[in-house]
């Protein structure tokens, strides 16, 4: 291929209407978009997504111009229409879009969108090809698919926060809205999946997942305990259930995050420590055994760890084949040279503010590169193009195409 010539993005002409808020939906959306699927955002005309509101902390640019740190997370790589539904004129204008559409994501309260002509039979009539997915707090049936879902609320109800915290304290949420991310990354799993089968059978369908069965899948490992013994599981802190030693560590200046895996391991460990007895001793000769006897392996351990400092243990650790790593802070995280090699911090274009920081799409393709050159959009900012064309100017690139119009309140 040419060097003046950029090779097609894996969902080049994939169009994507985005009627999600928040950010289960849109992170799909997103990553639909990183991969070149052509996203029309669709949003409240005056307000928009509610992250555009979640702040500070802001992004702000001169004459008063900002943005909300949390909306350019999960929104960038899009094209932003404002239309209000409720209207009839509105709600056509969508229809209009999803019949040239190939997948519409949403994410309202369990049937409200049927009132509008856009719930999947009425869209899946007009267009038999349209993937169509809703995505809920707990799913379209069921005694709760009236509820409103919110991660944390989830998090509590799915079980998550009662394995998450001190052993001996209060259940605790995740510092990131997990639920939702992963929820997310499940429904454009199930697009991509249902895009494929499109291709031999030449009729979309309807995709739907919850955050609840999210959740509940998510739980992994500690849903597999309780199904296999039908006991609660308990809270380790940064411990693992299973596996010791597999937990952070207090060094003479931070802590340190350390994941032995095996037998071998553990021993090679003991070595390093200068405490080749308890790589000896039979109780602690094999992981379950450790697991049995962590209430008098770990402080024995932690004592010594105390002798030297993070950046000491890490290199020694490494050198040794032992998994370890320091607790970051995200600042540190930044400041980290491989984190800085992987170019993983990107600046966005921005219509209001020249530009924002974001994070690069994680996944590499050798041969499409996920698209980098579109960042958030202010709100109603290809409004005027996707009125007058539709889809018409999806190929052309937002610079060429389009004049910045910035919705009034």
């Amino acid at each position: 291929m040419p060097e003046n010539i950029a090779p097609a993005r894996a969902l080049e002409g994939v169009r994507v209407l985005d009627l999600s808020r928040v950010l289960a939906g849109p992170w799909a959306t997103q990553l639909l978009a990183d991969l070149g699927a052509d996203v029309i955002k669709i949003e409240r005309p005056g307000t928009g997504d509610d992250t555009r509101g979640w702040g500070p902390p802001w992004f702000s640019g001169e004459e008063g111009s900002r943005e909300a740190a949390y909306f350019t997370c999960a929104n960038r790589g899009k094209r932003s229409l404002a239309v209000d539904i409720s209207d009839a004129e509105g709600a056509a204008f969508v229809a209009s879009l999803a019949e040239e559409a190939d997948v519409l994501v949403e994410n309202f309260k369990v049937g409200a969108l049927a009132r509008y002509g856009l719930d999947y039979a009425a869209l899946s009539a007009r267009n038999p090809r349209l993937v169509y997915c809703s995505i809920s707090g707990f799913g379209q049936d069921g005694p709760y698919a009236s509820l409103p879902g919110y991660d944390f609320i989830i998090q509590a109800m799915g079980g998550l926060m009662s394995v998450t915290g001190e052993r001996d304290g209060p259940p605790m949420k995740a510092g990131v809205a997990l639920t939702d991310i992963l929820t997310g990354l499940y429904a454009c799993n199930g697009i991509l999946a249902a895009l494929h089968q499109r291709s031999s059978t030449g009729r979309g369908q309807w995709v739907e997942t919850s955050l609840l069965d999210v959740q509940v899948a998510a739980l992994a490992n500690q849903v597999a305990a309780y199904l296999a013994q039908g006991l609660d599981p308990q809270r380790h802190g940064n411990a693992h259930p299973s596996i010791v030693p597999y937990q952070a560590f207090e060094t003479s200046t931070r802590t340190i995050a350390l994941a032995v895996g095996n037998d071998t391991q553990f021993r090679q460990l003991c070595a390093l420590l200068g405490r080749e007895d308890l790589g000896r001793d039979p109780a602690y000769a094999t992981n379950a055994g450790r697991v049995a006897g962590r209430d008098t392996l770990i402080p024995t351990l932690q004592a010594e760890f105390l002798n030297r400092t993070a950046d000491e243990w890490i290199e020694a650790l490494r050198a040794a084949g032992i998994p370890a790593g320091p607790v970051n802070t995200v600042g540190d995280v930044f400041a980290d040279p491989h984190v800085q090699a992987r170019e993983i911090r990107k600046e966005m274009p921005h219509a209001a503010l020249g530009s924002v920081p974001g994070v690069a799409c994680p996944v590499r393709l050798s041969d499409s590169p996920p698209r980098d050159d579109l960042g958030p959009p202010v709100l109603d900012e290809h409004g005027a193009t996707i009125r007058a064309l539709g889809w018409g100017a999806r190929s052309r690139p937002a610079s060429e195409s389009e004049e910045s119009v910035q919705a009034q309140p």
